[in-house]
């Protein structure tokens, strides 16, 4: 399918409103306004479609963002259209816009990410090298789609530092040397339950374990869900206070957990 496939920037009122339709398939929600979509695309923002066979079936959706003297691309979506999930669109989405975002002045890339949702995860940190030392309480608010509905909008902010050194050859860690201080152990429905929060303090490598299939959780064990969710909350925000970031995902041999490596902050290279 890559071989077919176009990824082209969208600019005009009628990609604004295959993006609509798109949304709607992938989340079965409010989409996004066109007045909206179309004045970001026109000052500094950014939005790029995959198409095949003339369908758009994947998007990202980018606007200009500014911090104290600093500006970046806010990359707020990125959707891909279920039957073409799992097929590397979003990696390719991700290193298009890394290549126009860099064309444009552009040295940030930052948008956000449910630490829970290991799929993302493993995208954003393994595939695209970027980081996250920033962790955002119920970002959203209550939201009523089927991936969000029930439970706080807990957000993780990836920073993505795209002409930086770690970025092109990233920090490698031996999992195997990093502490592994928080236990895991197998629920009575068979799905992994998280067994404490207890963290000593050091300087070393972190791994942080998650579920490796949140969604089958939070449909069929509610209370676990929320127990994961408010454990690794207090676990990765109290590592962050103390200087660390993520910088990798790897996956756990286990099948049933996957982990966050974590990393001293000021030892990376990201200029």
């Amino acid at each position: 399918m890559v071989s077919t496939l176009e990824l082209r920037v969208l600019k005009t009122s009628e990609d604004m409103k295959r993006i609509q339709k798109l949304e709607h398939e992938i989340w079965n929600m409010a989409p996004l306004p066109i007045h909206q979509t179309i004045t970001a695309a026109q000052n500094g923002g950014l939005l790029l479609g995959a198409f095949h066979e003339n369908e758009l079936v994947g998007f990202s959706y980018g606007f200009a963002g500014f911090n104290k003297g600093t500006g970046y691309l806010c990359s707020h979506m990125l959707g891909i259209h279920p039957d073409h999930q799992d097929k590397g669109l979003g990696a390719l989405l991700k290193q298009k816009q890394k290549e126009m975002a860099s064309e444009m002045g552009y040295d940030l890339i930052t948008w956000t990410f449910d630490p829970l949702e290991s799929r993302n995860a493993y995208l954003n940190l393994a595939k695209l090298s970027a980081i996250c030392s920033t962790y955002v309480e119920n970002c959203y608010g209550d939201m009523d789609d089927s991936l969000n509905h029930g439970l706080p909008t807990d957000r993780l902010k990836a920073e993505w530092w795209i002409n930086s050194s770690h970025v092109n050859a990233p920090l490698q860690v031996e999992s195997e040397s990093a502490q592994n201080p928080f236990v895991w152990g197998v629920s009575e429905d068979d799905f992994p339950i998280l067994l404490n929060t207890d963290w000593e303090g050091s300087l070393g490598p972190v791994l942080v374990p998650v579920p490796a299939n949140f969604q089958a959780i939070k449909n069929q064990n509610y209370e676990l869900a929320m127990d994961w969710r408010f454990k690794t909350r207090e676990i990765l925000k109290r590592l962050f206070a103390h200087g660390y970031a993520m910088t990798s995902f790897k996956k756990g041999n286990e099948g049933l957990v996957h982990y966050y490596v974590l990393v001293q902050r000021d030892g990376l290279e990201l200029n």
